[in-house]
């Protein structure tokens, strides 16, 4: 390693190793992030267009991030609102597990009630996808386990096998979409967490898997302060770090 100092003194243009400038890189990115979020300059997890200055970003509507997980080597996808509610779409994917992660956004996917709709009585019964949910705010106010949870959720449901029952009659085996309001905060950190914790060969960092989901999600560098929140992405962090000591507990406790 090149150090700062020399015998002579404090040279004019310190030589940095990759490592350093790496280093160096994150913190900056993480100040600009906190700064950016204290200003209140970008709304939670927008479902439009995102303005970014004078470029208004517009991204798809839903998008392929990784391919061949789970026991089932399933495909993993992640949208917004629009993604969610749009069977056709997710039917044209293959889609077979829908994973909300967002706060105060429900979606009625009930096909097939099992009894008749009033006033007073919501829709249950079967709809076409299987449909799991833990809502995170797009901020400050997750209890420090919730995106641990929210990880073990989407693992266990891409794990799952459904019995043969008739009280099962969705069991047919497919993608899966992870989405959230806009398909840019919630989502892209949860995914990357995924990502980061199931393919470790392929992403050893969470950083590397969070590079990965902003390039395939088509999230604009211009994005990446809000997209994901800084605060979900040391969530993740703390998730990641809780879910490999899970891993190393002893069978018998």
């Amino acid at each position: 390693m090149t150090s700062c100092f020399e015998s002579s003194g404090w040279r004019s243009q310190p030589v940095r190793t990759k490592r350093e400038s790496e280093v160096a890189h994150l913190l900056l990115t993480r100040v600009t992030c906190y700064a950016i979020e204290r200003s209140g300059m970008f709304k939670d997890d927008e479902s439009g267009p995102v303005s970014t200055g004078n470029l208004a970003i517009k991204h798809e509507t839903i998008s392929l991030i990784e391919t061949g997980l789970g026991p089932d080597k399933c495909s993993i996808y992640i949208g917004g609102t629009a993604a969610a509610s749009d069977v056709g779409l997710l039917r044209k994917h293959d889609i077979t597990i829908v994973v909300n992660c967002a706060i105060n956004l429900d979606i009625n996917y009930v096909s097939d009630p099992v009894e008749p709709v009033d006033e007073n009585r919501c829709p249950h019964g079967v709809g076409p996808m299987r449909v799991f949910k833990l809502g995170l705010v797009d901020g400050h106010g997750n209890s420090e386990d919730m995106m641990l949870a929210a990880y073990l959720l989407l693992d266990g449901a891409i794990c799952q096998v459904i019995p043969e029952r008739h009280s099962y009659p969705r069991r047919a085996k497919g993608n899966v979409l992870v989405h959230c309001r806009g398909g840019r905060s919630r989502s892209t950190a949860l995914v990357a967490l995924y990502l980061h914790l199931n393919r470790p060969e392929m992403f050893p960092t969470l950083d590397r898997a969070l590079a990965h989901v902003r390039e395939k999600r088509g999230l604009h560098p211009d994005e990446w302060a809000t997209a994901p929140k800084s605060i979900l992405i040391e969530s993740a962090r703390t998730a990641a770090e809780k879910a490999k000591k899970l891993r190393k507990l002893p069978e018998t406790i």
